[in-house]
């Protein structure tokens, strides 16, 4: 959705612009190069991500500036950097293609990996700890939390009793065997579980609350915050925040509705057809 978020985030070229959730550098690279003398910061947990997006915006550097960090540590990072707040944020949420397709990193129930999971490869317990160690209770309430699970007391059983789980190919074939398949289903039978562990693993909507918490003071009167989510619970947080600061004065909230990604683009990669975007503005300083 590079266009809308261009759109929602009304790029100045001489502005400041922190992309929290870098990537490989797709929506940061757009966003230089509407660039003059405006600078934009760029956050990720994930090192090879950072990595990759250093190669890819080598020629933006003077303008760039890159941080090892979780979104929730924007105001630190602003602060650090000493520019003040921001006239723009971005903050694409969940797993990148990077990691998804990366069997390594164990974020995918489609080819065997390790139970890892971890965004931040340098820190976290891995998905390894609460399959094969968790409380069979606590799993469960893991699931249905962060999963939306509706059988997740069988589901958790199921896997208590098969430890030890050795990778993501034989969870997978765990939770597949706990549902009776009838006609053709939606979703993978593991998708729920993998979505579960993943934002058990990195902390995922804890870190949302901080950050959609200290977004408001971090940006400039007239700033904006644009944010992708792509599934229920993180739309839902971001929904609720932004109605909140609406009500509070802190924010005025641009999207009404959420924007979905277009026909032609879920066409073209099937992967955005879950994204969700939300927009607001930081209203004049009263």
């Amino acid at each position: 959705m590079v266009e809308e978020v261009l759109h929602f985030l009304a790029v100045r070229p001489e502005g400041v612009y922190v992309d929290a959730t870098l990537g490989m550098g797709g929506h940061a690279e757009t966003i230089l190069r509407r660039l003059t003398t405006g600078r934009l910061i760029g956050l990720d947990k994930d090192p090879m991500a950072l990595q990759i997006a250093r190669e890819r915006l080598r020629e933006f550097e003077p303008r760039l500036h890159l941080h090892h960090a979780s979104y929730a540590q924007l105001p630190q990072i602003l602060e650090q950097e000493g520019t003040g707040p921001a006239d723009g944020v971005l903050a694409d949420l969940g797993v990148s293609t990077l990691q998804l397709d990366a069997p390594e990193r164990g974020f995918s129930f489609q080819t065997s990996g390790p139970l890892d999971m971890r965004m931040d490869t340098t820190g976290e317990p891995t998905a390894a700890y609460w399959v094969n160690h968790a409380r069979e209770e606590d799993l469960a309430d893991l699931l249905v939390r962060f999963g939306e699970e509706r059988q997740a007391k069988k589901i958790a059983r199921a896997i208590v009793r098969s430890r030890p789980v050795r990778d993501t190919f034989h969870l997978a074939t765990i939770v597949t065997g706990t549902r009776n398949a009838k006609g053709r289903q939606k979703l993978h039978p593991a998708t729920r579980t993998f979505l579960a562990l993943r934002i058990a693993v990195n902390r995922e909507q804890e870190e949302l609350g901080q950050f959609l918490f200290r977004v408001p003071v971090a940006l400039n009167s007239g700033g904006r915050v644009v944010v992708l989510s792509y599934h229920s619970l993180e739309d839902r947080l971001v929904k609720h925040a932004f109605r909140r600061d609406a009500a509070e004065g802190r924010l005025q909230v641009l999207t009404k509705k959420v924007v979905r990604p277009r026909a032609d683009e879920v066409a073209a990669n099937p992967r955005a057809r879950s994204a969700r975007l939300r927009a607001a503005e930081r209203d004049a300083v009263r």
